[in-house]
């Protein structure tokens, strides 16, 4: 940390967007950046993905890791073009109207705030784990507690905070990687190298054929989930344009190393179809290897992952619920700044999300289970967004101010309609599995109900504002 800090600058974006701190150093955002990609979901849910597709999950998140690399970049040039706090729903908003960033950034909203209880359950049922005579529910409001007072406080303590998680996350990772290798090339004490009789026997590369594939490729979409917090957070950031620019050019290499690379050690050092997976991939394959006390030092690894998502997403619920009412698309107690720090949206964030965790304890067969079916597609919503709004965009940046492109999208619009198509596909997708169909459908109907009221809105924003010139018009004559 350095010794002096530059003070903090309040301003207001061209974009309308909300005017915060730019409390964030570019450590912050580069390790935000890092750790956004090893989310929750990479060592919880992988293990039913390499079970449904089994040595193939790699080449499943091959494909689903180039779609969201292609995503990122070009959220990437949007954002380093005009960074904002609404990210992805500003550039909806200016590319397509109103409705579209109405929809797309209270879908997102939604989406983040069921996402922090979820997390929060998760937590809970760890720390219950060692501690079985607290509570679960007394954790839970722990947690919650701990970080809304963190996001109530200057945005540095959440760049502080999420600094030191994603850097306890890498480390993890990074050093299961090299216990992963050194097994591989036979040089771990106490392990031979399994060759390719695990990635070729036991059925094959693709022992449940297409089908595995099509299971394992949709369960690693949704594991890439919070990705698009980085762009978020580049708005307040001491230098957004470089900082957010710096983090989507190192997309790939993140994708290819913690996703692809972990998935390839993992199917490589232990039977795609072995029970212990389904106790977590991570943890299989280093009791697979004989290591001591691996469980327990994986569910420390998963706590961290949960707690780093439940801070980044009550950050971003908190941001993108600001934006949107600073654009005049909210309630606008919910845009009240204080400190460059959108309390009153925290505050409101994280009782939505305490409100998740109360309602699956208390109606966890029907509210509850609506709510996850509801929130199983918005990702992939928010992405179909940002691909149509890069098109867009990037010819009126071509047209108007060309000096802005500080990242640019490649092989510009080629690769942007093969993402379009590659998003359309994996909906397709999910329409045909019936494990997956009804979460699309519960999306789809929240989708259409927030983008009619977002055109409700639109249009009585406009007749406003006709109304209210014609009558400047009228006394002015």
């Amino acid at each position: 940390m350095s010794r002096t800090s530059a003070p903090a600058r309040v301003d207001a974006s061209p974009t309308g967007d909300a005017p915060l701190s730019h409390g964030l150093k570019q450590r912050h955002l580069s390790m935000i950046a890092l750790g956004g990609v090893i989310g929750a979901g990479l060592f919880v849910g992988s293990g039913a993905a390499i079970a449904a597709a089994g040595p193939s999950i790699i080449v499943a998140y091959a494909i689903s890791g180039l779609l969201v690399m292609l995503v990122m970049r070009m959220l990437g040039e949007m954002s380093a073009a005009n960074p904002a706090s609404g990210s992805f729903s500003v550039h909806a908003e200016r590319a397509i109207g109103p409705w579209a960033g109405f929809t797309a950034g209270w879908a997102f909203w939604f989406l983040l705030c069921v996402a922090v209880g979820l997390e929060a359950i998760g937590a809970a049922k760890i720390v219950n784990g060692w501690l079985p005579g607290v509570p679960e529910w007394s954790l839970v409001a722990l947690f919650m507690l701990m970080f809304c007072v963190t996001n109530l406080a200057a945005v540095k303590n959440f760049g502080e905070f999420e600094f030191w998680f994603a850097a306890l996350k890498i480390a993890a990772i990074a050093l299961f990687l090299v216990i992963g290798l050194l097994a591989i090339l036979g040089i771990l004490p106490g392990t031979d190298a399994p060759g390719t009789s695990n990635l070729l026997g036991n059925g094959g590369f693709m022992p449940n054929g297409t089908e595995g594939l099509i299971l394992g490729l949709l369960a690693s979409v949704f594991a890439y989930g919070g990705l698009e917090t980085v762009t978020i957070a580049a708005a307040e950031s001491e230098h957004p344009v470089q900082g957010v620019a710096k983090a989507v050019r190192t997309a790939m290499w993140r994708i290819a190393v913690f996703y692809i690379g972990s998935m390839a050690v993992i199917v490589t050092l232990i039977p795609w179809n072995s029970e212990s997976l389904e106790k977590g991939s991570y943890v299989a394959t280093l009791e697979h290897l004989g290591l001591p006390a691996a469980g327990e030092i994986m569910n420390v690894v998963v706590l961290i992952a949960l707690l780093s998502a439940m801070n980044a997403n009550i950050y971003g619920a908190s941001r993108m619920a600001c934006s949107l009412v600073a654009r005049g698309q909210g309630p606008k107690t919910l845009g009240k700044i204080s400190g460059g720090v959108p309390r009153v949206a925290v505050l409101a964030s994280s009782v939505f999300g305490f409100s998740c965790v109360l309602l699956s304890y208390w109606r966890p067969d029907d509210v509850f289970m609506w709510l996850l079916r509801t929130i199983g597609a918005i990702i992939l919503v928010v992405w179909f967004f940002i691909a149509v709004s890069q098109l867009v965009l990037r010819r009126r940046l071509e047209r108007e101010a060309p000096e802005k492109l500080a990242v640019r999208m490649w092989a510009y619009p080629y690769l942007t309609y093969a993402a379009l198509a590659g998003i359309v596909a994996v909906f397709v997708l999910m329409a045909r599995d019936p494990g997956t169909r009804t979460e699309l459908y519960y999306t789809g109907g929240l989708v259409l109900l927030l983008g009619v009221a977002g055109y409700i809105h639109q249009r009585l924003t406009v007749k406003a504002a006709v109304a209210e010139a014609d009558a400047l018009t009228t006394a002015a004559d």
